[in-house]
């Protein structure tokens, strides 16, 4: 990794903890239950801060917090809560908050007139039923609802996966019905309460993670860790999370592993992306 690279890594950090803090204080002043996620996490318990090579922080909110922080949220003049309706999409399945004055540009977002700022991802925590054809269902309706909010064809699956993927866009074309498929979709992958199981999935988090079964007492509460020059809320059952999700998560990466894990074709973070529009963004319009 060039110096360059770390420099700018460490610029991203510095915007990512800015927005953390201040979205950990917006959930504390509501009552709303959010825990790092991923990284963030492994970095917190490892490193007392971000792993020195990651460029992001994810959080993780059980399902009912994470339909109220929706409502609550109102955007500031620095930061905006974006998540995937009928009027908006931005191929991602779930909430993100973007810091307006920087840039980070995704290629899979290259030609959305939209707040291309450095971003925090938040994904919902959902129940896991215990009965094999509810886990199959809710899978199933997990699939679709992964396909037609994001309208993405998956990258890295098999070959039929694609097929499939591509098939299913190419017929159902209607903004509108797309809009009507993920919402039922949403509707029958979300109806296990967390309340009513007694275990935890993540189910807007890509197919690989939705496969994860997590003890439920795992996210029952958040627990502070040095993060930085702060704290920062993880799950309680950090330790069995991590384990589940990741392995030996307190054994770093080989050398040549250790670098960030998310494209982008520009990363900016000191200047707003709307000085980038037409150039690297809404190019073709």
């Amino acid at each position: 990794m060039s110096a360059f690279d770390i420099e700018q890594i460490k610029a991203v950090q510095a915007i990512d903890l800015r927005m953390a803090k201040h979205f950990v204080q917006f959930c504390e002043d509501n009552k709303l239950l959010c825990y790092f996620c991923g990284g963030g996490c492994i970095g917190a318990v490892r490193h007392k801060g971000f792993i020195p090579w990651d460029d992001d922080l994810d959080f993780f909110m059980p399902r009912e917090d994470y339909e109220k922080l929706k409502k609550l949220w109102k955007d500031t003049d620095d930061y905006a809560l974006l998540y995937p309706t009928e009027k908006y999409n931005d191929h991602n399945m779930f909430i993100t908050l973007r810091d307006k004055h920087t840039t980070m540009i995704k290629p899979y977002q290259q030609e959305i007139d939209t707040i291309h700022g450095i971003s925090i991802d938040v994904f919902p925590l959902d129940g896991y039923p215990e009965k094999t054809i509810e886990r199959f269902i809710q899978i199933f309706w997990a699939l679709i609802y992964q396909l037609f909010c994001a309208q993405l064809v998956p990258e890295n699956h098999s070959g039929f996966t694609s097929f499939l993927a591509r098939l299913g866009l190419s017929v159902i074309r209607s903004p509108k019905s797309r809009y009507r498929i993920w919402k039922t979709a949403e509707k029958y992958m979300t109806k296990h309460r967390i309340a009513d199981c007694e275990s935890i999935t993540e189910i807007c988090a890509g197919p690989h993670y939705m496969k994860n079964r997590y003890p439920k007492e795992c996210f029952s509460e958040a627990v502070y860790m040095d993060f930085e020059d702060t704290k920062m809320p993880i799950p309680v059952g950090y330790d069995t999370y991590l384990k589940i999700a990741f392995g030996d998560y307190m054994q770093p990466p080989p050398e040549e592993k250790r670098m960030p894990q998310h494209d982008a074709i520009m990363i900016d973070p000191c200047n707003g992306y709307s000085n980038y529009k037409g150039k690297y963004y809404c190019t073709k319009r």
